[in-house]
């Protein structure tokens, strides 16, 4: 490895701060310089003086990337990559790669996926509050207690989370349904319950329970809109453990408070954290988690692995993986 090279470990306080920062630090070889920040800006000589930038979803600007005169990478650690101007890096020849083919994630956010997904059908929520409040509610719940098995399950995005979460569901007896760009291999398809491909709007008109799987881009940011929602039917719940906008949320507000849906779990909200007057944290029917969907114990190493590997394979003249096109 070429001495002196630099990387800027940008870790901000709900993400863990500087003691999450410290110990990512001590995962790096002898030979680079780790400098860990809350903030990309919180240290403007030693964001110039970046070779690299480690960054757990706080955002890297057009002028975070025009500061950083000797950038050449910037590592995200999540699947997402939303939260880097990628036109600005691009522009300055400046890669910009994801853990997405690590696996880091998959597992706790298939399982929160779940979690949402039981909670829905078995009103966990209202139940447990009205016994809390001294209310036997099982007459009047159970007639909207659902079961998983039988229904379809609608992925939208069957990559590596994605197809997490469809393996899941097909232990659960759930048939599968998927939309994305392109179609996955046949044996794939085989593998998850011979998992079928459908347009978008095919699928909404289809499945029982719709699960958010894509990255966000400008092509899919809102793209469960007004439209789109009124496709569902109205027994239909929507969860979403990607980015929060993926979805219209007034939209999606609006939908649940007209009886449009049979509800909603959410572990991401567009901003995070939500703003106490968005309409969806009061709107009937809603299970909500403060995006945990990737922050158990175990993640958080997998993580921390996945990025500091491939940021040590490039910086040690190797192969680097997950880069965004």
């Amino acid at each position: 490895m070429s001495a002196g090279r630099n990387v800027l470990a940008v870790i901000p306080p709900h993400i863990g701060g500087r003691a999450a920062g410290a110990g990512l630090a001590g995962l790096f070889p002898a030979g680079v310089r780790v400098t860990v920040v809350e903030t990309a800006d919180e240290d403007p000589a030693a964001l110039r003086g970046a070779h690299a930038i480690v960054t757990a979803l706080a955002p890297v600007t057009a002028g975070h990337l025009a500061a950083a005169r000797e950038l050449e990478l910037v590592q995200c650690a999540s699947h997402g990559f939303d939260y880097v101007d990628l036109a600005a890096a691009r522009e300055r020849g400046v890669r910009v790669c994801t853990i997405g083919s690590s696996g880091a994630e998959g597992q706790n956010v298939a399982e929160q996926t779940f979690a949402l997904m039981l909670a829905l059908a078995k009103r966990l929520i209202p139940a447990h509050t009205a016994l809390v409040e001294g209310d036997w509610a099982l007459p009047r719940l159970q007639g909207s207690l659902t079961e998983l098995s039988g229904k379809t399950l609608g992925v939208v995005g069957l990559g590596t989370i994605g197809q997490q979460v469809a393996r899941r569901a097909v232990a659960f007896d759930m048939e599968v349904v998927y939309a994305g760009r392109h179609r996955v291999p046949a044996a794939t398809e085989e593998r998850l319950g011979g998992a079928r491909h459908l347009p978008l709007d095919a699928l909404l008109g289809t499945a029982d329970y719709v699960t958010l799987h894509a990255p966000l881009t400008d092509a899919t940011r809102g793209m469960l809109d007004a439209r789109r929602l009124a496709l569902l039917k109205p027994t239909a719940f929507v969860v979403n453990t990607a980015r929060g906008a993926l979805i219209d949320q007034e939209a999606l507000a609006d939908a649940l408070e007209r009886g449009a849906l049979a509800g909603a779990g959410l572990d991401v909200f567009d901003p995070e954290p939500p703003s106490p007057a968005l309409r969806l944290l009061k709107a009937p029917n809603v299970v909500l988690s403060p995006h945990a969907g990737g922050v158990t114990r175990e993640t958080l190493v997998r993580i921390a692995l996945a990025a500091v590997g491939n940021v040590t394979a490039y910086l040690t003249g190797g192969g680097i993986r997950d880069e965004v096109g």
